[in-house]
């Protein structure tokens, strides 16, 4: 069994990442760690968690875990690894923004790998950090990588996507609120949201003669989890020719699906699957990427590295049903 601590053990992503070890038969929880909450009962603040673990939060670390998941807002991990040292044998998987990019991916010594098992599953087998992709990231990347394979973008690419109340965090801010959410649809960040970096990034590793805009409008929605993206461009061949091409992309890839069917979110939530549907309108081939943002984007993904890392079955805990009624 290997060790695990969790750095940042209050919010979403962290709950998600608790929930999702419990079950892992390979993995057992060391420690979780949050300095607001030392020595309260984790089930406290993850109440779906109660009757099922009794482990306190706590304010200390073991710098010897075999792997470390770090929670923390984006640009707090290089910030938290400053203060504390671990041992050289403990692989980190960071959630945050911190290390995606390829300027940033060597810190301390430690070289972070880009974790989408979709785009690069060899360098994450021999990997001993991984910078785990953003949400929004990981919908639009699966929806683009295999055109980006064949060579095909040669287009500008026009995203939209929604993501849940959850994509937000624990903390509130005027958008946030139950009252302004209820009911409620609206755009953020038009065409400069933080993702684009590390999608264009891995875009390029495909297709290293990409130089096309990526037109990105992220909106929120009033659910609380889930990604809905869709994506459109120039695509000459036909929908035959696209499904055949993405089929092979993820021939061998255990969580993301190309569906004959129209799809939406409730095939997703609460797994770690990706679903993708393909339509197309003239010269134009339309698709859509669904995902559970804390799941396949967030907390469900950093476990598929850490089964990665380790040469567990790469879905090893990870066969999780949708909560669909």
């Amino acid at each position: 069994m290997i060790q695990v601590g969790i750095i940042g053990g209050a919010g979403y992503t962290a709950g998600e990442l608790i929930r999702l070890l419990l079950q892992h038969p390979k993995a057992t929880l060391n420690f979780v760690y949050s300095t607001s909450n030392a020595g309260n009962k984790i089930s406290v603040v993850h109440q779906d968690l109660e009757g099922s673990l009794t482990m306190e939060f706590t304010d200390t670390i073991n710098p010897k875990v075999d792997v470390l998941f770090l929670c923390l807002g984006h640009g707090n991990s290089k910030k938290f690894l400053d203060s504390h040292l671990f041992s050289n044998k403990t692989k980190i998987i960071d959630l945050g923004n911190d290390f995606r990019l390829a300027k940033d991916k060597v810190f301390q010594e430690r070289e972070f790998v880009y974790g989408l098992p979709e785009l690069q599953k060899e360098n994450i087998q021999k990997a001993k950090n991984i910078a785990n992709p953003g949400c929004f990231a990981t919908a639009i990347q699966l929806a683009l990588l295999p055109l980006a394979k064949s060579g095909l973008l040669s287009k500008d690419v026009h995203i939209n996507a929604v993501t849940g109340a959850t994509g937000a965090g624990t903390s509130l801010s005027p958008t946030t609120h139950f009252t302004w959410r209820d009911n409620n649809f609206s755009y953020y960040k038009p065409f400069t949201h933080q993702h684009l970096g590390e999608i264009t990034e891995s875009i390029k590793i495909l297709q290293t003669n990409f130089d096309n805009e990526l037109v990105f409008m992220p909106n929120r929605g009033d659910f609380s989890r889930g990604i809905f993206a869709t994506a459109y461009t120039y695509f000459e061949g036909s929908l035959e020719d696209a499904k055949a091409m993405y089929q092979e992309y993820y021939k061998e890839a255990p969580f993301t699906f190309v569906s004959e069917n129209q799809i939406h979110l409730k095939q997703v939530v609460n797994t770690n699957k990706c679903l993708i549907h393909l339509h197309k309108h003239n010269n134009k081939l339309l698709i859509t990427s669904i995902i559970d943002n804390l799941l396949k984007g967030a907390s469900g993904q950093a476990i598929q590295n850490m089964n990665l890392l380790f040469g567990f079955e790469e879905s090893e805990g990870l066969q999780l049903k949708a909560n669909f009624f």
